[in-house]
């Protein structure tokens, strides 16, 4: 056959769009594009696979193919020569088919009269979408041109899909973005919601996919290259940048000055690609190359690349974050990942969040929590599957996500929020009682919080006090250092607001996941054990003394009460006390006014402080169990590790163990004990923390009536006797036992 020309594969598009534009369902239009595409290319047969599911590719429309065969034929994801596309996102181009490695034959198509084979994705900035196929009974390989010519077409095609031009009855197509999606992600925060998708980042949607005027195109490409150029250019230029801003920024100036990926973008322009479409086909084919690199480097730099195509994509059609559309009733923000003072502007407005990245300890993690709603995180591709105002399920409990919910999920999932709400509504009766057990032993219950916004709940809940505010959240929604000024207003706020009851202020809690945006960002195989919390405070001490000073002065002669958090050894707490009893004493200098009772503690979050001397337990006013970190270096399960974070429980006896010897530490030093984290909120986990001899506990303010409501029902003295008995006997995990204690006396 004659060798494509760019003025050939305009015409092809041409043909293409001018197709499209007819009006028909979706089977008569694919059915259409297959005529067209065998014709124009000069083959006996072009079929198009789409996925019915993420495994599952099915032949939808066919050109030569026996007709019988759609929607009847289907394969696995690598099954075959169709399946190799779909899983490596590479064509396939070869002139003996059935002597290739892999070849699956199917009698039922008729294929084995076809000898050359040549199959290319189609697929959209990473998304999957099918494989189109061109065969001929000639024995060739198809040339550099006709294959480009075809990746062109799939590109135009997932253009189109993007557009529904394939809704009606035309396969898997058509449910793209229509059907039902059910994403396992993890738990970021617990809760559930059901409302509408509110992208954070909307989908830039390419509605002119084919272009007439090659040249007009170019100059649009160039003229927006030119300025994403400038735009990064003029970043890098500012002073504040550290230096992984800029190693970040310097990756951005290297994508954007690449004459190659210019250069591919007006290739593909001149084989009849509008602006657009070629800016999103050369980021689908980087991104399908990327992601097979086996270093975790380059893979990255997907970020990056993702991060400077969508900026481009906005400089040529003009779409940003502000597109106009009105934010849905109930709105559940997704995004790949957010900052802490993006995530605060939304404020109250949202329902819950869905993210692709993020982690349980993040900063976005600790707004969630704050704001009280439900939060998933590690949600994979939800940003690719949902648009706006889909409708959504949040389940943070579980960590999962459906999208686009068939109406039994839909049901199931109402009734399990209304039975909650229902139960919430019974604890409410329970606010202003206290959480005493039958046999009168009396815990202490309190609430975690980290914004002004939570305190409200500090008398809605009948939490006692607050046992955890993390002050972290006023260093990491600032672009710089807040001042001293600012953190004592919003300190003597929370006083205020708490109006006497308790407040333990946790000193900055940064590092790990938690960098603040102005602060050298300090590269670590594993930052959860690394340079983090005290151990940053103590190296930087006049960000810890402005903040002490903050502590002190928002107190204004009120009591005020101080914990450092991540301590693993007594020096560093030794330390950490002497600089405030030295900001202290510097404030009576000046003539201020002292805090009416001050109280000193300490946060155990390693084992290794468990252990510390018993001038340690003296020093400290009070002592506070880290439960989340403490459990992960315990069991050494990292809890951002979603295959080890839930492998282990805090009803293992030897855990069990460990908290009643921190108890009898504790006790021996008349030193009070508190624990906070996410078991102190979970009913069943609380209850046996109590019954070990802890006599507060800190948890989200959800989380103190269930608590609440468990605690008055059961006589704690029973349950450390049953615990002690069957940690004596050698029981490797007591749930099982405590639960049918439970049952037994029907609860």
């Amino acid at each position: 056959m004659p060798e494509r020309t760019e003025s050939e594969s305009r015409k092809l598009l041409r043909r293409l769009r001018d197709s499209l534009a007819e009006p028909g369902a979706g089977q008569e239009r694919l059915d259409r594009i297959t005529h067209i595409i065998a014709d124009s290319m000069g083959c006996e047969v072009c079929s198009i696979y789409l996925f019915r599911d993420e495994e599952t590719l099915e032949l939808c429309a066919t050109e030569g193919l026996k007709e019988e065969s759609v929607h009847k034929t289907r394969m696995r994801i690598g099954e075959g020569l169709v399946g190799r596309v779909a899983r490596t996102l590479t064509p396939v181009n070869t002139a003996n088919a059935p002597a290739e490695k892999g070849f699956r034959y199917m009698p039922e198509t008729g294929e084995e009269i076809y000898s050359s084979f040549l199959g290319v994705p189609i697929q959209r900035v990473g998304e999957k979408l099918g494989v189109i196929v061109v065969q001929s009974k000639t024995a060739r390989e198809f040339s550099v041109e006709e294959v480009d010519a075809l990746e062109v077409v799939a590109m135009v095609l997932a253009e189109m899909t993007e557009l529904g031009a394939f809704v009606g009855d035309g396969g898997a197509m058509a449910g793209l973005h229509k059907r039902p999606v059910m994403i396992r992600g993890a738990t970021g925060q617990e809760g559930a919601a059901e409302g509408r998708v509110w992208l954070h980042e909307p989908r830039v949607v390419v509605t002119n996919p084919v272009a007439d005027d090659p040249l007009t195109e170019i100059e649009r490409i160039r003229a927006a290259v030119s300025e994403l150029r400038v735009s990064v250019d003029d970043l890098l230029a500012a002073e504040s940048l550290d230096k992984e801003q800029k190693q970040v920024l310097e990756a951005y100036r290297m994508f954007a000055h690449s004459r190659g990926w210019l250069r591919r973008m007006e290739e593909d322009i001149t084989r009849g690609l509008s602006a657009e479409a070629a800016v999103e086909k050369e980021q689908s084919t980087a991104r399908a190359r990327l992601e097979t690199v086996p270093d975790p480097y380059l893979r990255d730099r997907l970020h990056d690349l993702d991060d400077l195509s969508n900026r481009l994509l906005r400089i040529l059609t003009g779409q940003g974050k502000d597109t106009g559309a009105e934010m849905p009733d109930h709105p559940i923000l997704v995004a790949r990942n957010i900052g802490p003072a993006e995530l605060l502007d939304y404020g109250r407005k949202l329902k819950g969040v869905v993210l692709e990245e993020g982690s349980v300890g993040s900063h976005a993690a600790i707004v969630a929590r704050a704001l009280a709603i439900p939060l998933v995180i590690h949600a994979d591709r939800i940003t690719a599957e949902a648009l706006n105002g889909d409708p959504i399920l949040v389940d943070g409990d579980q960590g999962i996500v459906h999208l686009r919910p068939e109406d039994t999920v839909a049901v199931a999932f109402r009734d399990k929020v209304a039975m909650q709400a229902a139960a919430q509504n019974r604890y409410a009766s329970l606010r202003d009682l206290p959480a005493e057990a039958k046999c009168g032993t009396r815990i202490s219950l309190h609430m975690n919080a980290g914004l002004m916004a939570d305190l409200p709940s500090l008398a809605g809940s009948g939490a006692e006090g607050v046992g955890l505010f993390r002050t972290e959240l006023q260093f990491l929604i600032r672009a710089h250092v807040p001042k001293r000024s600012e953190l004592a207003a919003i300190y003597s706020s929370v006083l205020d607001a708490a109006k006497g009851k308790r407040v333990a202020f946790r000193t900055l809690d940064i590092g790990s996941d938690k960098v603040l945006p102005y602060m050298k960002r300090v590269e670590e195989p594993n930052p959860a054990m690394g340079w983090r919390a005290i151990r940053v405070g103590l190296d930087k001490p006049g960000v810890m003394r402005m903040q002490l000073q903050a502590l002190i002065r928002a107190a204004n002669g009120r009591p005020l009460t101080v914990m450092f958090p991540f301590v693993a050894e007594v020096n560093e707490f030794r330390h950490a006390r002497q600089m405030l009893m030295d900001e202290i004493a510097r404030e009576r200098a000046l003539g201020h006014a002292l805090p009416e009772r001050l109280e000193i503690g300490a946060m155990l979050e390693t084992p290794s402080l468990a252990y510390a001397p018993d001038a340690f337990f003296e020093m400290c006013d009070f002592v506070s169990i880290g439960g989340n970190d403490l459990k992960q270096f315990f069991f050494a399960a990292d809890r951002e590790n979603e295959a080890v974070r839930r492998r282990y429980d805090v009803l293992n006896s030897s855990f069990l163990r460990f908290v009643r010897h921190i108890v009898d530490r504790c006790a021996a030093a008349g030193t009070p004990l508190s624990f906070c984290g996410e078991d102190a909120g979970r009913p069943v986990e609380a209850l046996c923390i109590a019954a070990l001899g802890v006599r507060m506990l800190s948890m989200r303010p959800a989380s103190v009536g269930p608590v609440k409501h468990l605690i008055r029902r059961v006589d704690l003295t029973e349950l450390r006797a049953l615990i002690d008995r069957e940690c004596a006997t050698g029981t490797a995990n007591l749930r099982p036992t405590v639960m049918d204690w439970l049952a037994g006396q029907d609860i």
